[in-house]
């Protein structure tokens, strides 16, 4: 499992990659892998304004939907429209694949996100508990 040191994580294992007051937002390796081959993906329009925690999208993929959560408050600038006719790329290069961009509405949402080592914990604890 491919975990990226500089992003910010979600329990809902989603990332967030910091620039500015810019944030992008992906799924992350863990959940591409779970999915397995992504088909669609429904995302916001350039201009929505999302609380923390609300969702903003769904994946389809040959073994499940899967709802896309924000995980930190703000309006979207961007969309990456190269996704909505290729989905595959998020299990190709989840990490370079950012799903949207948002303009932060409040950096301190970080402070309530993983770094990359508590990323990596909360997904042992996980798979474990799925192993029970």
């Amino acid at each position: 499992m491919e975990i990226g040191e500089e992003l910010y994580y979600s329990k809902d294992h989603d990332w967030v990659k910091i620039d500015g007051d810019k944030a992008y937002i992906g799924i992350t390796d863990y959940t591409q892998n779970a999915l397995e081959d992504i088909e669609f993906i429904e995302l916001p329009f350039e201009e929505d304004k999302f609380e923390e925690g609300e969702a903003i999208g769904v994946i389809e993929s040959v073994k499940a939907v899967f709802n896309l959560y924000i995980p930190v408050s703000g309006e979207v600038i961007e969309i990456n429209e190269k996704l909505q006719d290729n989905p595959e790329k998020i299990n190709k290069a989840p990490y370079d694949s950012w799903m949207v961009a948002v303009e932060l509405t409040d950096k301190g949402e970080l402070d309530d996100l993983m770094t990359a080592e508590e990323y990596e914990e909360f997904c042992k604890e996980e798979i474990e508990n799925l192993r029970k």
